[in-house]
């Protein structure tokens, strides 16, 4: 899965990886050189008391070295450019994706886990990128060249190695092979947190209203608990591989340096040459514990790359036609017919066999209790999923075959969570007519009633707008969402439950300028308040995903017994029927 992943990101940098590897070699063979100029001087230069050669010798040795420290600086910066060149790609590629999920895929997926793969999971697999080229890329040619040139140094001690390296990479092989589960067991964990600290900043008035502060930090420090625990699973198997190499060596060093001694001794081998021989022999044994150190990273970047895969070959619900069919001049009729609507994993359908239709210059109203499924319906119009059966046209053009754009200009959804963006008011009132003007955005500040708190502000249509909107109230916020709506100047208004945190005279100013302003638009409404809907020219009533009722607020009043409930459970008697 990793390299299937990064076949193609690496690509583009198939000429900086080339550089890489031959800076790396380069750096490499200059490592390898010293230990036998080293032997040379002391074995020549040393033993005869030559001088000069020591001297010669030794200049040829800081060239090298200053070759050795060149390589690896560019070698080293290099590979810091590519892996992060394959962060920003893989990251910007996920994030375009998720645009393009419906929100039934990345309902599956959940926001905190999407966050954790789009940030997290990409810098495991980026930092892996990093040390294969700055370490991967050095170890088989330090381990080789180190064997040969151990073995040109001496035959008969080389034969140390086929001991020493089967043990030092058996116990590597195994404290690998372990850590790949547990790398697994805490991405989920780190999931785990990211969703519960979102939930509990998300709601933190909840919280601090039912005073569950206590059981919300017990939630946390448990889940807290279980990803620290994984960690240290995780951080107590990478321990173990640093004593265990060091052990290997060190006991290869004194076995090198018994053997060594006495061939030594018996003039057998040269202490040049016994010198070298130490030296090749840490190199063959770091170039191990340098592809340890890299494979260490490999079981939880393994994990993260299938993670962020699962994320790109999600094939979105939601697709743009081939073909785009062009929409009708004028219009703006909605007609929804047979649909129904199932969430993954869900027994029942959330809506079954729904028509409904609304015509411009009308205004149709959509209610019922909670679950009946008024949103979902609202949300299958812009596309934000698509039903399982049946369609929805508008002006008789079914949306699948509408391209995205034109459809985002035609339809205009305020949704029931309004949602403001860091920035300006101006900014986020021309967030789907970036055209407009100051003109048409107090135009439309206007009709939402908002014009009032607007003007109160030091920079008014250019004052400061907090992440999510946090600096305005819920009435402002919805106010705010359906100007928004009203800048875009669609031809379908979808407003789902938008008006329940407006007085009623907010409300009711709100409807009578609907009424001016919006006369030639088709118009639909979901909400709970019987008394925003009452004067709708036609009213649906859900009921349990169906609809159970269509009509004008008297007929419905007079012969549905579902929407008399929901009327009388707000209303008297005499205020229904005026």
């Amino acid at each position: 899965m990793l390299y299937r992943l990064l076949r193609v990101r690496l690509r583009p940098y198939r000429g900086l990886i080339a550089l890489v590897m031959v800076l790396q070699l380069a750096q490499t063979l200059a490592t390898l050189y010293l230990p036998t100029l080293n032997a040379d001087i002391i074995d020549t230069g040393v033993a005869r008391g030559d001088s000069d050669y020591i001297l010669r010798n030794g200049v040829v040795m800081l060239a090298v070295t200053v070759v050795q420290i060149t390589c690896s600086i560019v070698a080293v910066y290099v590979s810091a450019r590519i892996s992060t060149g394959v962060g920003r790609d893989l990251r910007s590629e996920v994030f375009h994706k998720v645009q393009g999920l419906s929100a039934r895929e990345v309902g599956r997926f959940g926001p905190p886990s999407l966050i954790t793969r789009t940030t997290n999971d990409i810098q495991q697999i980026e930092m892996l990128v990093l040390v294969t080229l700055t370490m991967m890329v050095v170890a088989p040619v330090m381990g080789v060249g180190g064997l040969v040139l151990a073995l040109n140094q001496d035959v008969p001690m080389s034969l140390l190695l086929l001991a020493i390296l089967p043990v030092l990479i058996g116990i590597l092989t195994v404290i690998i092979m372990r850590m790949g589960p547990v790398s697994r067991v805490l991405q989920d964990y780190v999931d785990r947190v990211n969703r519960v600290v979102r939930e509990q900043i998300s709601g933190i008035r909840v919280i601090r209203a039912y005073a569950r502060e206590k059981d919300e930090r017990a939630r946390f420090a448990e889940t807290n608990t279980e990803l620290a625990a994984a960690s240290l699973r995780l951080g107590r198997l990478m321990a173990l591989m640093k004593p265990a190499v060091i052990l290997v060596m060190d006991g290869s060093s004194i076995a090198v340096l018994w053997f060594a001694g006495h061939r030594v001794d018996d003039g057998g081998m040269a202490v040049g040459s016994l010198i070298a021989f130490l030296h090749y022999l840490l190199q063959i044994l770091q170039s191990v514990l340098i592809a340890a150190a890299a494979f260490m990273m490999a079981p939880r970047a393994v994990v993260c790359a299938g993670r962020v895969t699962e994320v790109l070959e999600t094939e979105p619900g939601v697709r743009a036609p081939v073909q785009a069919v062009p929409l009708p001049r004028g219009g703006g009729s909605l007609d929804i017919q047979g649909v129904e609507v199932r969430y993954p994993g869900a027994e029942e359908p959330v809506l079954r066999r729904v028509d409904l239709t609304a015509r411009p210059g009308e205004t149709t109203a959509v209610i019922g209790s909670t679950g009946a499924g008024k949103s979902t319906l609202l949300d299958l119009v812009p596309r934000l999923f698509d039903p399982d059966r049946g369609t929805v046209r508008i002006s008789g053009v079914d949306v699948r075959d509408l391209d995205p754009a034109v459809l985002a200009r035609t339809v205009g959804h305020v949704p029931q969570k309004p949602h403001m963006f860091s920035g300006t008011i101006a900014a986020n009132l021309r967030y789907g007519n970036p055209r407009a003007t100051d003109e048409d955005l107090w135009t439309a500040l206007d009709i939402a009633q908002a014009r009032d708190f607007i003007e109160a502000l030091p920079d008014q249509l250019y004052a400061p707008v907090g992440q999510g909107g946090h600096t305005l109230s819920g009435g402002q916020r919805q106010r705010l969402s359906i100007a928004r709506a009203l800048v875009t100047r669609p031809k379908i208004y979808l407003f789902d439950d938008c008006f329940s945190a407006l007085d009623y005279a907010t409300d009711t100013a709100l409807r009578a300028a609907f009424a001016n302003t919006l006369g030639d638009a088709t118009v639909i409404i979901v909400a709970q308040r019987v008394a925003t809907i009452r004067d709708a020219h036609r009213v649906v009533v859900l009921d349990q995903g169906r609809v159970v009722g269509t009509g004008t607020h008297r007929e419905l009043l007079a012969g549905n017994a579902v929407y008399r409930e929901i009327v009388l459970s707000q209303l008297s008697e005499e205020e229904a029927a005026s």
